[in-house]
């Protein structure tokens, strides 16, 4: 079974390839320059079977009926499909088929039903039930739009598919339920999503209407425009002037015309064309007119793409007319009738495009060129319907069916019959008379030019199959259509300019949905596509480039070292702690002087190694952070801040209580005195190591990230876990300094040489002013930028200390030795 159906598609392969690959160009002339653009409505014949061989002097007889040349085009179709089944030896071998073509047999349809009518008055029955002595029944074939026709050959009406009202009518085109379908893929093919719409006002155009708005609404296709025509003319000719001036003001570049070639909507194509209207029409095969017109403009993308019934080639047609009649049937003569097959190939032409080609061309060259004359989808419905009737009345031969009795029982019988024909053509399509099966439909899509004098050019662009898969239906050839125009692109159709990457689409109330405003992704968001709804918001390691079309990976930074700032910081604190310790050493070498044992040189020596550290653990705050810095971090910065303020809180209190001891009539125990600074150090680090240990067991600091602070950067931070726990450890820094200050304030006054509560009291209230500062601004800032306020912050408040209290007494010993005396004090006291 898997061998048959691969052996199935192989040979199917050259077909599927040939269908895709085989090219096809057109040429046309208008030969009557007063009528431009006429369209071709309908004609009446008469299928009878006789018994006798038909020549082809039998149809050269009756085509010369006086008839126009649009429609002498149907009478040699018919004429070429009778002869083709005549000389089959398979079919009909002993009937042969002709038919009946009175004078003034094509009249536009309102005329035919007139016709009709006459023959219903002087027969007083239907045509296709005359009581003569006929042989069989007489067949009627004609145009569309008869509504008491057997076979007709124009486009598809779906009012005339009822068979209820018309149980002996066949349509020989296929419906067209596909065609909303396959307009709707070339829309979307082009890029087109702004449509105009032209329709008759009437059932079949509402029909269609209704299709494709269906299949438009699914894609976001719209209408820029519907103009729906009335079919009587004289409410068409009081709107007539409101369509041409939608039109016009229309901005799109497409308008699809459907309906009926003999009507209004027809009247309203040729009034646009004449303007001077530059549109692509898309519309179907019989729209495929060409006019006289010469304000041709060759480097015009504009045109008309047709969609018509895909069919094969019928071969020999051309040659069957000439041999009726050479003289009569010249090729510019049958270049009016139908498109004539154009060599598609122009590898020894200079002109490089079929265009250019066409513009330039003449006769000769055009004789040269052509190949053979195709057949419309008209011509291919007649030429379906010969071979209908001829399988018909060749299946009731077969099966003995010829015991009819008179002409009325052999139409029912051929009715019958009719009805269940179903066969291959000769030229390989499938035609099934029953047509409430649905088939598989197929397009070509032509691309046709009108050039000066009624030359035409007419060249296949494309195919659309339902055989294929939804989304691969539509195939389009590329290269003809940059050999037929010298571009593959075509002219933009939509109603707002493309939402480019970067930019994303704001639908505004009351506004078609593919009418839209552009608007910028929202920060952090890209579009890295046309046309989005929505941006992407970039992941939390990666940001938005400027154009915002793709997310760039964040920088990882942190106050490093090597950057400007944080190597100035960090010799800050290397230099203030250098300072401090160089401080240190000249109180450790004049220690036995009175300004440095005034005011208990061990508080000094305490004090200055605590700034030390208080000056160095700001390195702490400086390069990549890790959970063992983040932790040393907040713990080194609140135990020696709190030893270097209990300190200054010790030496303050040393101050206060030594004169309370040395005050007459007042007694204090001198052990209280020289242990008291002891223990307010002890004391107030323990409250400290108490905040420290609860920060730590319940919430300590950890490493963490902020992507947000800095645009298109990760700052590594130390978070501090708990900030309650940080705002306790600052909060008791500040209350042990403002008891130092409002203790150093109360002992300003007393009357010391070195007594240091002066330098105390402003070196707390510059701590105090440092730290308070620094509250609001820590909390406006985000990122390494508190990073860079702490370290600051402690930088100054420490200094502040340092330059308050020692800096005066450097000053005295190093500058001013003759001052570091007790005895000069007392003299100047003396005196």
């Amino acid at each position: 079974m898997f061998t048959l159906i691969f052996l199935f598609f192989f040979l199917n392969i050259p077909l599927l390839v040939s269908r895709f690959t085989h090219s096809r160009c057109f040429w046309r002339m208008k030969q009557n320059k007063d009528k431009d653009g006429d369209l071709v409505t309908g004609c009446i014949f008469f299928l009878i079977g006789v018994d006798w061989p038909v020549k082809k002097d039998y149809f050269n007889h009756i085509l010369n009926i006086e008839t126009t040349a649009e429609h002498n085009q149907f009478a040699l179709a018919l004429a070429f499909s009778m002869d083709e089944v005549n000389r089959n030896p398979g079919l009909l071998s002993n009937t042969s088929l002709v038919f009946d073509f009175q004078e003034g047999g094509c009249k536009p349809v309102s005329h035919l039903n007139s016709r009709m009518h006459i023959y219903k008055e002087n027969l007083y029955i239907l045509p296709n039930y005359l009581c003569q002595k006929e042989p069989m029944c007489i067949i009627v074939l004609s145009g569309p739009d008869w509504e008491v026709l057997h076979l007709t050959y124009g486009p598809f009406h779906p009012i005339l598919s009822n068979h209820e009202q018309f149980p002996s009518l066949y349509q020989m085109a296929p419906k067209d339920t596909s065609l909303a379908i396959a307009m709707v893929s070339l829309m979307l093919q082009f890029n087109w999503n702004w449509i105009g719409l032209a329709i008759s006002d009437n059932d079949q155009g509402i029909q269609f209407l209704s299709h494709l708005r269906r299949e438009m609404e699914k894609n976001t296709v719209c209408f820029a425009f519907v103009n729906m025509i009335p079919v009587e003319m004289h409410l068409f000719q009081s709107r007539a002037k409101v369509y041409y001036n939608q039109i016009m003001t229309s901005s799109t570049n497409v308008v699809i015309i459907y309906g009926d070639t003999d009507s209004t909507l027809a009247v309203s194509f040729r009034r646009w064309q004449s303007l001077g209207i530059q549109r692509i029409w898309v519309t179907t095969s019989q729209w495929d007119v060409i006019t006289s017109k010469r304000d041709f403009q060759l480097n015009s993308s504009h045109g008309t793409l047709a969609f018509a019934h895909h069919h094969a080639e019928i071969s020999s047609f051309k040659i069957f007319v000439q041999t009726l009649n050479p003289l009569k049937y010249t090729d510019e003569y049958l270049a009016s009738l139908e498109w004539m097959n154009l060599n598609c190939k122009l590898s020894d032409s200079k002109c490089k495009t079929l265009r250019n080609c066409l513009s330039n061309a003449s006769l000769q060259w055009l004789k040269v060129q052509t190949l053979d004359m195709a057949f419309s989808d008209d011509s291919y419905g007649i030429y379906n319907a010969v071979y209908a009737v001829a399988h018909t009345l060749h299946e009731m031969f077969l099966q003995q069916a010829d015991n009819w009795k008179g002409y009325y029982a052999h139409c029912l019988k051929l009715h019958s019959f009719l009805k269940k024909t179903s066969f291959i053509n000769p030229v390989g399509d499938r035609v099934n008379m029953n047509q409430k099966e649905k088939l598989q439909e197929e397009y070509d899509i032509f691309q046709i030019w009108n050039f000066p004098y009624g030359l035409g050019l007419k060249i296949k662009i494309g195919e659309f199959s339902t055989y294929f898969p939804h989304g691969k239906q539509l195939h389009l050839y590329e290269d003809m259509i940059e050999q037929s125009t010298g571009s593959r692109q075509m002219p933009h159709s939509v109603c707002s300019a493309d939402c480019g990457p970067g930019f994303r689409k704001i639908w505004q109330q009351g506004m078609a949905a593919c009418c839209f405003d552009c608007s910028p992704c929202p920060q952090s968001e890209v579009s890295n596509e046309t046309n989005v709804d929505k941006c992407v918001r970039c992941p939390e390691d990666q940001y938005a480039n400027r154009e915002q079309n793709r997310c760039i990976p964040k920088a990882v930074i942190f106050l490093d070292y090597k950057e400007p700032l944080g190597m100035a910081l960090a010799l800050m604190a290397l230099c203030f702690s250098a300072f401090t310790t160089v401080v240190l050493g000249v109180f450790v070498k004049h220690h036995d002087t009175p300004i440095v044992k005034a005011n208990n040189q061990n508080l000094s020596y305490i004090l200055l190694i605590s700034l030390i550290f208080c000056f160095l653990c700001t390195l702490l705050f400086i390069g990549h952070p890790n959970s063992a810095t983040c932790v040393m971090q907040q713990i080194t910065f609140g135990v020696v801040f709190t030893v270097a303020i209990s300190t200054v809180l010790a030496k303050t209190v040393t101050v206060l209580l030594a004169f309370k001891v040395t005050v007459p009539g007042r007694r204090m125990s001198f052990f209280l005195l020289s242990r008291a600074a002891k223990y307010i150090i002890t004391i107030c680090l323990f409250i400290q190591i108490i905040l420290c240990a609860i920060w730590l067991r319940f919430s300590p600091p950890f490493v963490d990230t902020d992507p947000h602070s800095e645009h298109g950067q990760i700052i590594i931070v130390c978070n501090k876990g708990s900030v309650t726990a940080f705002y306790c450890v600052l909060g008791y820094h500040g209350f042990l300094a403002l008891a130092s200050f409002i203790v150093a304030f109360l002992a300003r006054n007393l009357p010391d040489t070195f007594n240091e509560a002066k330098m105390l009291t402003f070196s707390m209230f510059l701590f105090c002013s440092v730290w308070v500062t620094f509250l609001p601004v820590y909390h406006s800032t985000k990122g390494k930028v508190m990073v860079i306020l702490e370290v600051f912050s402690i930088l100054a408040s420490s200094a502040g200390v340092l330059g308050c209290i020692f800096i005066p007494k450097c000053y005295i010993i190093l500058l001013k030795p003759e001052r570091n005396f007790l005895q000069k004090f007392r003299e100047t006291t003396s005196s």
